[in-house]
């Protein structure tokens, strides 16, 4: 039986890899097969420097985890006692009252009341919404010939759409895209936090006295009676999961699709699909790499590694999806069809929302592709940047080229 070392260490000490070092960002699935090689499915890491973790690189370890919360419940409180607030990491884990972050009882009546709030989301209108929000965003470039679909396509749409969803006004939306920026990148997190805090309370103020026809104002209805501090960390929970992964989604599939030229011609031969593509960049890149965190409140062992009370277990989607494993047999890049990745993740914290998370990115790819279809990218694909971090799988910007269409004043 091995223990995974607790000590701190620092950037490249052996044992322990730093994920949140701007190395491990550039190049993930190398760092991945040399964990498999060094450590098996259990790999020492540090999140931060001083903040030791387990990754989860197995695909079918990292499925008994998440279906066994006995062992490995999500509360972090414990570990929060020996973690500064100014960690870099700590906003991304900390104990909220939300479903992400509870267990038991709790878990069932935040999950509940989330549940019926996102449901009752009008699937035809969603689209319509996406279409709309997508063809603003091109008309705001497509004169110019060049555009970051980062910034200038996946990140209104994420952001527009999520808003309108949950009642939020643009004001309070930006406020919110600002700090979750911020704590994604565990960069001022600290301060992320409270400007995240203050402007997910403004919205939960708003639609507590002015309800409407949106996910905010059928969490505040709903017959579990949340408080105004458990509506606002249901928020959090849902701008965590709507605007930085969704983004990162809807660009990481344009990539692929611009990048991959055998894909990108069954794709036009109707051979494959945008589904296809979503679900390619799922298995491979998927937006959250590594998170579906837990506390273990007591050593565990898993396949005689000890892992250590009140550490973080972290599932890396990304190794997993991509372990041999589960691949063996099958041609690199074919997954398309087969959803048994877990970008979703799988067990009680499953993403309630991933019918509509599929619709929202579906339905903008497409569109681009339509509106665009001889969009190149603007600089060759190694040269693109991924934003450091040990959560997201995330690029720095999406340049691209197509031919400048004609203003309707010209």
């Amino acid at each position: 039986m091995t223990l995974p070392s607790t000590e701190t260490a620092p950037t490249g000490e052996p044992g322990r890899i730093a994920l949140y070092a701007p190395e491990f960002a550039a190049d993930p699935h190398a760092a991945y097969r040399s964990m498999r090689r060094t450590h098996g499915p259990l790999v020492p890491v540090d999140l931060a420097p001083g903040v030791p973790a387990t990754l989860v690189i197995g695909y079918y370890q990292a499925r008994r985890i998440l279906n066994d919360p006995l062992r490995f419940p999500a509360d972090p409180r414990a570990w929060e006692k020996l973690i500064p607030a100014t960690c870099p990491v700590r906003p991304m884990m900390e104990w909220r009252p939300n479903a992400l972050r509870s267990g038991g009882a709790e878990h069932t009546r935040y999950r509940s009341a989330n549940t019926h709030a996102i449901d009752q989301v009008d699937q035809h209108g969603l689209r319509a919404l996406v279409e709309q929000v997508a063809s603003d965003a091109i008309e705001g470039f497509r004169t110019a010939g060049s555009a970051d679909l980062l910034t200038q396509y996946s990140f209104p749409i994420a952001f527009r759409v999520l808003s309108a969803l949950l009642g939020c006004p643009d004001e309070i939306g930006q406020r919110i895209a600002d700090g979750m920026a911020k704590i994604f990148d565990t960069t001022n997190a600290d301060q992320g936090n409270l400007i995240l805090a203050q402007a997910v309370s403004d919205l939960v103020t708003l639609r507590r006295t002015h309800p409407g026809d949106d996910i905010t104002s059928r969490l505040a209805l709903h017959p579990v009676r949340l408080t105004d501090e458990e509506m606002s960390h249901q928020l959090v929970t849902l701008y965590g999961a709507g605007i930085e992964p969704m983004t990162n989604l809807i660009s990481n599939t344009i990539l692929k699709i611009l990048t991959d030229e055998e894909f990108s011609a069954d794709l036009h031969a109707g051979l494959s699909t945008v589904r296809d593509a979503l679900d390619a960049v799922l298995y491979t890149d998927p937006p959250m790499a590594n998170y579906c965190i837990s506390y273990p409140p007591y050593p565990v062992d898993v396949e005689g590694v000890l892992l250590p009370a009140d550490q973080p277990v972290v599932i890396s989607m990304a190794a997993a999806n991509n372990d041999p494993a589960l691949t063996e047999g099958v041609p690199a890049g074919q997954h398309g069809g087969n959803r048994a990745h877990l970008a979703w993740s799988t067990g009680p914290h499953t993403c309630p929302a991933r019918s509509h998370a599929y619709l929202i990115a579906e339905t903008a790819v497409t569109h681009l592709l339509d509106a665009l279809p001889e969009t190149d990218l603007a600089r060759p694909a190694a040269e693109l940047v991924w934003r450091p971090g040990p959560f997201h799988r995330a690029l720095e910007s999406l340049p691209v080229t197509f031919p400048a269409a004609q203003s309707a004043a010209h």
